[in-house]
């Protein structure tokens, strides 16, 4: 009899622990469940708050020709207010907290026409501006802040014009095993996109490695990002010798031709 209850006992015990190991499990991945689909709207399709605006030759936060302006609950970048002549007022729209690993996620579209003035390469060319300096180390007459950028570019019609290049400015990353040497990276598959329509562009970053996606469909993928100490601006970002980039601030071009957004949403890890 003793050694019947002593062999009950074990098997609750053993049921017990199984129990309560499955429900840690159960735990662990309903938290992991959540946190993937944790998605935040970082633009509220009302006004710009959460955001500041730094355009070339204009203080921060002055919002120069209305630029950047919120209608009809879509984010748009416009030009009506530059006059004949851009005169090479490029802008970029922070948003205003800094990140480090995340998933970004927007859709937009390129309208219209560019800007009077504009650069050859401004014709339906914009951009996701990343792990970026901190805005208000932005100099008066900085074109563009030291970041990475997924490049937009919009077809004309009947030529190819890939979308999702990675380009640098005062940043180096490792690409196909080596460190890049040139300004832009070419998507290794190229997507071209023609007229107004809606697209999706993602970036993931974790752990230095960062991968483009366009409609959901990888595009691109390098790793570990690290400034230039060459680069002036760049240089003053290196703290302790350590010129890996962690980190920094999101942000959106405004360069030469419009564009709208619809949708801005973030996943932080």
């Amino acid at each position: 009899m003793k050694f019947i209850l002593l062999s009950l006992s074990l098997l609750l015990v053993s049921c017990g622990e199984k129990k309560t190991d499955a429900n840690k499990e159960s735990a662990v991945l309903e938290k992991t469940e959540s946190k993937k689909n944790n998605w935040v709207s970082i633009f509220n399709g009302k006004d710009l708050e959460g955001w500041t605006m730094k355009i070339s030759s204009y203080p921060l936060g002055e919002n120069f020709g209305d630029t950047f302006r919120v209608v009809d609950g879509i984010l748009s970048i416009r030009y009506d207010g530059y006059g004949p002549d851009l005169n090479n007022r490029f802008g970029t729209l922070y948003y205003d907290k800094r990140l480090t690993d995340y998933r970004l996620k927007v859709e937009y579209r390129f309208v219209g026409e560019t800007a009077p003035g504009a650069p050859e390469w401004g014709y339906r060319d914009s951009g996701i501006q990343f792990h970026g300096q901190p805005p208000n180390t932005q100099k008066l007459n900085q074109p563009f802040p030291v970041c990475m950028e997924y490049n937009f570019h919009g077809g004309n019609g009947k030529d190819d014009r890939p979308l999702g290049a990675l380009c640098v400015n005062g940043i180096f990353v490792e690409f196909d095993g080596a460190k890049n040497t040139t300004t832009c990276i070419p998507a290794t598959v190229p997507r071209t996109f023609h007229g107004d329509q809606w697209v999706t562009a993602e970036i993931d970053i974790k752990d230095g490695e960062i991968t483009h996606f366009v409609n959901g469909e990888e595009i691109l993928s390098y790793t570990n990002p690290s400034y230039d100490p060459n680069n002036e601006t760049a240089k003053t970002l290196i703290v302790d010798g350590d010129t890996s980039v962690k980190g920094g601030y999101l942000s959106f071009q405004s360069n030469s031709h419009p564009i709208d957004f619809r949708k801005i949403e973030l996943l932080e890890y």
